[in-house]
Parts: C-alpha cells; sequence; structure tokens
C-alpha cells in the first residue's frame, strides 16, 4: 500500500484547546479521521521551526491529542500522520502552530496615480517553504463612496515577478477567467472596472503595478489579501508613488494578524529615490503611524532624530539619506496606517516601506 492510499488530503489538523501554567503550556489537536481503508493510527510531530519536526507521539486510532510541557512563549509547530499495519505513512497533514506567530495578513495603498514615473508601484516580498496564494486588487471608483475625491475610473492592475516578467495582468475583474474565483473568495471588488488577480505564488519578490486605462489618473488604492493560512508569509512591503498634499497624501495599510505582538519598522523615502533613477523625488518625507481608530502612535522626519537612531541602524534598515524617515515599534494584532507626506506641504515621488523584523 502507497502512504497516498492513506492519507489523501482530507485530514484536517486544527488546535481546539490550549492552556498555560507557569513555564510550560499544553496544546490540545484535533484533526478529520482518515476515510482510507487499512487505517491503523496517527502520529502528532511537532518542533519549534516550520516543518522541522523534532518530536513525535504515536496517538493510536485516535483524532484527538494532546501535547503537554511545551516551553512557555515559544512557537511549536504541529502535523499529523497516518499509518497503516504494514508501517506505511502518510505525508504531514497541513500545519499549525502555537502560539500563532503574528504576521503581515494584509497590505494596501492609496495614492494619486500618474503616468510614467507616477504610476503606483506596490512591491512584497513572500517568503516560506510553501506557496502562497494571494488576491490583488486595484480599486478606484467604489472610494468615491469612501469620500475621495478624484478617485481613478478605470484601473488596470499588472503583477511581475523579481525579474520583472509579467506573471498576470487584469482590466475589470469580471474578465480574464477569474471571476468565479475571486468572487468566492469574498474579496470581489464592488466595482466592476476595478481589477483583481488571485495567485499561488512561491518564496521570491513580486511587484503589482496600477495605472489607469488609457493613461487616465486619479486616486487609486492597491492590496495584497492572503487567502491561505499556511507559514508561508509576507515579510516585506513597499509603494511608490507620487505624494501630494490633503487627500493625495501616501496612506499605506496594513495588518498584523495572530496570536503575539509583531516588531517591524516602517520607513518613508524620498531623496534616495533619485539614485534609483526616479525623477521629482520627494526632498523630504515625512512620516506618522496611526492605530485602527485613527491615534497617532509615533511620527518621525529624519531618522537620525527621535531617539531610535541607533536601533534604527542596529536594524540594517536605515534609509540611505538622513532627510528619510524611520519609526520601529512592537505593534499587537491589529489595523495601522502609515501616512507619507512631504514637510511643509512639499510634494514628489515617495515610498513608503514595512519591513518584518522577526519573521
Amino acid at each position: 500500500m502507497r502512504p497516498a492510499q492513506i492519507l489523501t488530503g482530507c485530514l484536517i489538523l486544527l488546535i481546539s484547546f490550549t492552556s498555560q501554567m507557569p513555564g510550560a503550556q499544553t496544546v490540545t489537536l484535533e484533526w478529520d479521521r482518515d476515510s482510507q481503508p487499512g487505517l491503523a493510527g496517527y502520529r502528532v510531530h511537532w518542533g519549534t521551526a516550520s516543518g522541522n519536526y523534532t518530536q513525535q507521539t504515536d496517538v493510536g486510532n485516535t483524532t484527538r491529542a494532546v501535547v503537554s510541557n511545551l516551553t512557555d512563549g515559544t512557537t511549536n509547530f504541529f502535523a499529523v500522520t497516518a499509518y497503516n499495519a504494514a508501517g506505511l505513512e502518510s505525508a504531514p497533514s497541513n500545519e499549525v502552530a502555537y502560539p500563532n506567530p503574528s504576521h503581515l495578513a494584509n497590505i494596501s495603498t492609496r495614492v494619486n496615480v500618474g503616468v510614467n514615473d507616477n504610476v503606483l508601484i506596490a512591491g512584497f516580498i513572500v517568503r516560506g517553504p510553501q506557496p502562497k496564494q494571494l488576491i490583488v486588487r486595484a480599486r478606484g471608483p467604489s472610494l468615491t463612496a469612501a469620500g475621495v475625491t478624484g478617485a481613478m475610473a478605470n484601473p488596470m492592475l499588472e503583477l511581475h515577478d523579481s525579474t520583472g516578467a509579467l506573471i498576470a495582468s487584469n482590466d475589470n475583474w469580471q474578465t480574464g477567467g477569474q471571476a468565479s474565483q475571486i468572487s468566492a473568495s469574498g474579496l470581489a471588488p464592488s466595482n466592476s472596472l476595478e481589477s483583481a488577480i488571485i495567485a499561488t505564488l512561491p518564496s521570491g519578490d513580486y511587484t503589482a503595478i496600477v495605472r489607469g486605462a488609457n493613461n487616465t489618473t486619479g486616486i487609486a488604492l492597491v492590496e495584497v489579501y492572503e487567502l491561505d493560512s499556511t507559514t508561508t508569509r509576507l515579510v516585506n512591503v513597499s509603494t511608490r508613488g507620487p505624494v501630494g498634499v490633503n487627500d493625495d497624501v501616501l496612506i499605506g495599510g496594513f495588518i498584523v494578524t495572530g496570536s503575539l505582538p509583531k516588531q517591524l519598522i516602517v520607513r518613508a523615502l524620498g531623496p534616495s529615490l533619485t539614485a534609483a533613477g526616479v525623477t521629482g523625488a520627494m526632498a523630504n518625507p515625512m512620516l506618522e503611524l496611526h492605530d485602527s481608530t485613527g491615534a497617532l502612535i509615533a511620527s518621525n522626519d529624519n531618522w537620525q532624530t527621535g531617539g531610535q537612531a541607533s536601533q534604527i541602524s542596529a536594524s540594517g534598515l536605515a534609509p540611505s539619506n538622513p532627510l528619510e524617515s524611520a519609526i520601529i515599534a512592537t505593534f499587537a494584532p491589529g489595523n495601522y496606517t502609515a501616512i507619507v507626506k512631504g514637510v511643509n506641504n512639499t510634494t514628489g515621488v515617495g515610498m513608503v516601506e514595512v519591513y518584518d523584523l522577526d519573521p
């Protein structure tokens, strides 16, 4: 009997209960019973690194197990295998973790989109052992209902890999062959002129570009959402675009999900973009961080001021220009907004970046 005849992918592992004593924690795991004939039992595997299971226990022919005496504060990763009477063992189930390590689960950026160098360019990095399924959206017309004036009438979306090669493109999400899949995700844009792409991406660097159909301009929003719960994560996001004043500032949103705080560095770049060939770069960008209520968490103008210069330097992610801004903060799970604007209402092309400091 081949292992695939024991476990066919229908076995789904869940954490159903946890408890904690001083210095130790206990995790209760449950899973679906495998329907293949010849099943003899299950083994639970776990370890402190994703996909690297250093311990296991045979729980017999039951679909529930309790793992005790786990070190408090240390994330453990769990998977289950099935085996038959001959000892043949299946591939592992899906992986679950506890405490659930927090991570970036969604990013979005709103900016006034122009043409040429002034289109909206969003970069993101996927890191992990498994491919990650995401949906990328480009919104414009629906922003009007949120009170945004000058919204882009018809945004187009492109997705590129690290070589610059085009992976996928879309103009109007109901065209292109993914309409039913996008609808089923629950994240279909509310306007038929907006764009969306669902893609399963291996570990790597990616770029989403938003521009107006027929070189039209206006305020647009690019968004990247996770569609699965694998241990592969978004570890860095960045967006470049023209920064104006009032509604035309650069607004980047991100969501931290999980059960633990997450340390991030957020940067606002301008002058250093000139060396990358960007014309009209912002001379002196300033940065604000807000929580989900809109309250100001932190702000910075010039990263070497504000008391975090040594910490920012030690991160290895200090901006290359002293007029650029950066903030290191530890974020509880929740929704956050980064706003980039020019000192004294100056304008130009700017970039906002969010890096995970403990991926």
